[in-house]
């Protein structure tokens, strides 16, 4: 797990975390302790960019890069962080696995 500041903007990073609403167990007393503007994860392999009104928080799943598991498309997400807020976020498809 990974928690750090960038920008103004409070970032959540690990592996497995979940979704707004359905948060794993491990991730959900972290993310009410912590309060992260931006909380990132993955491990499902498919893309999600959720708000969680709740929490005040954005979601991001980048989907996968690689050339294991069930998605057929890789992807990432890119964007920039300034005045605290995620901006200008792009989905990057780089093709079949």
């Amino acid at each position: 797990m990974q928690n750090f500041e960038l920008e103004g903007l409070r970032v959540l990073m690990t592996h497995i975390g979940g979704y707004p609403g359905h948060y794993s167990p491990a991730a959900r007393p972290l993310v009410q302790q912590e309060r992260p503007g931006l909380f990132i994860s993955g491990h499902s392999h498919i893309l999600k960019v959720m708000p969680d009104p709740k929490l005040g928080l954005l979601h991001l799943n980048p989907g996968a890069a690689g050339r294991h598991g069930f998605h057929k498309v890789r992807t990432l997400l890119r964007f920039a962080v300034a005045e605290g807020r995620v901006q200008q976020l792009q989905v990057v498809e780089l093709g079949p696995k």
